[in-house]
């Protein structure tokens, strides 16, 4: 097991009090463990954030690309060691823990460009000799709060908008995933990051609550988590007109109409709806078919399932890996569960796999749900795991109100040779991220991703949408005549 630090205020730290990181292959096995702050050492980071953005704003945008560069660099060089460490703290497959450390040097790269563009425009000005601009200021100090199932992309998606556009942050990693943002923190810090710029806050939850989010120096709360403690976020800053964005959840749903190209939605239903676990805030977790070809769909997508290979995301082969957590295990048992008293019927998975080998971990074998109705709690509530329902529809009109049958509105796809029904369901489906023919939009760094709806706030993130966010606009006039 290895004793990390932490980054506050430039300096790599500990404390006198740790928490353990678990591997959800083996739970019993404790992979590392890092500091648990306390609330003073959390009113000493946000110290060292003010002290931090002070010199940060007014360091040239140039300078800033270079350091997010050189960090995205670091992460690409580190990209082997970064993903065992994913893998070993979240479960996710070793592929999948690559692929997020290099999403993450993306995202550092993509804004180290936009750092250097323009920050603002002339405007016209009806006064004579009068010449008027606009321009994009950094908001101050930024807390991010972030989730454990995508522990590297999901900060570097916060902070390199947020550094880009001259910000300093206070970041909140999930209990269970801290060694991702440490990885992320070290590559800045690496690079040459000011101190006190970036500062990461291990802890546990309960004990520095207060310190973390009550702090009056906060210009802005960034989170991505569950809904339940994103509103309870958004109250408890919206007095002190603290801006606030939040990704929340998500019950996304995927149409495959009856002209579809079946075997080609099959494996993009099976891989939206199993990569990652199901652990994913744009996971499918709903399936709409038209009648004619639902028996055939299905038949393909229970194929699908039972090719998936279950183990430790380390292991060679592996294509699905544990749930991050026994905690979050037995949720996803209890949300089968209680479909299956409501009146679903299993038709592959719906349990922990056999097998004493994958007997200790926090594993749920690869779920799909028929007989499901739009009046069960499956239809509306977030699972977040490997589990997929099953409705036929009768009629493209029946399957968009099928979709639009939910509080939430982050991801929707549909899957047709038709580009009238294509371009229909763009505009019909109410969700702000649609997809035909493939299983998501938005996971391209510039790309603008966000939810409608209890799935965020209207802040998006990604893309120069972002830095709304991210900075406030002042409006310049200046006069020059005699």
């Amino acid at each position: 097991m290895r004793t990390l630090e932490t980054l506050s205020g430039g300096k790599w730290l500990t404390t006198g009090d740790w928490i353990d990181v678990h591997d959800p292959a083996d739970p019993g096995t404790a992979v590392a463990r890092v500091p648990a702050m306390s609330a003073a050492d959390v009113t000493r980071a946000y110290d060292h954030a003010e002290q931090g953005f002070a010199v940060w704003r007014r360091t040239s945008p140039f300078e800033r690309s270079r350091i997010m560069t050189e960090a995205a660099r670091l992460l690409r060089e580190r990209v082997a060691e970064i993903a065992e460490d994913v893998t070993r703290e979240m479960g996710k497959t070793r592929a999948e823990a690559a692929g997020e450390t290099i999403k993450a040097a993306d995202f550092l790269e993509y804004y180290a460009g936009v750092a250097r563009q323009g920050y603002g425009a002339l405007v016209h000005d009806v006064r004579p000799d009068t010449r008027t601009s606009y321009q994009r200021e950094p908001l101050g100090v930024v807390l991010a709060i972030t989730p454990w199932n995508d522990p590297l992309i999901t900060p570097a998606r916060k902070l390199a908008p947020c550094l880009a556009a001259g910000n300093a942050a206070v970041l909140k990693p999930a209990t269970d995933t801290p060694q991702a943002a440490l990885h992320l923190a070290r590559a800045l810090d690496d690079a040459g990051l000011p101190a006190g710029v970036l500062n990461v806050v291990t802890g546990r939850g309960a004990q520095i609550s207060e310190a973390l989010v009550s702090d009056p120096r906060i210009a802005a709360l960034t989170f991505t988590g569950s809904n339940e403690v994103g509103e309870s976020l958004r109250a408890r800053v919206a007095a002190r007109n603290v801006r606030f964005q939040g990704e929340l959840g998500g019950k996304n749903a995927t149409v495959v109409l009856a002209d579809a190209d079946l075997p080609a939605a099959a494996k993009a239903v099976a891989a939206a709806a199993f990569a990652q676990a199901g652990q994913r805030c744009t996971a499918t977790s709903r399936v709409i078919v038209e009648r004619p070809v639902y028996e055939e769909f299905t038949a393909l997508l229970l194929t699908e399932a039972a090719a998936l290979r279950l183990g430790s995301g380390l292991a060679a082969g592996t294509t699905m890996g544990p749930l991050v957590s026994a905690r979050q295990r037995d949720s996803v048992l209890a949300d089968i569960e209680r479909a299956v008293a409501q009146g679903a019927s299993v038709l592959t998975g719906g349990g922990r796999p056999a097998g004493e080998e994958l007997s200790h971990g926090c594993y749920v074998s690869p779920t799909v749900l028929g007989a499901v109705t739009r009046d069960m709690d499956i239809w509306h509530q977030e699972v977040f795991g490997p589990v997929v329902a099953l409705l036929p529809v009768d009629s493209f009109e029946q399957a968009v109100t099928a979709v639009n049958d939910s509080a939430f509105g982050l991801a929707a796809a549909v899957f047709t040779r038709s580009l009238s029904a294509a371009h229909r369901f763009a505009d019909e489906a109410e969700c702000g991220q649609i997809a035909v023919n493939t299983t998501t939009s938005g996971w391209d760094v510039h790309q603008p991703f966000g939810g409608f709806r209890d799935s965020g706030s209207p802040f998006k993130e990604q893309g120069e949408e972002a830095l709304r966010f991210y900075t406030r606009v002042k409006t310049v006039a200046v006069h020059f005549g005699a």
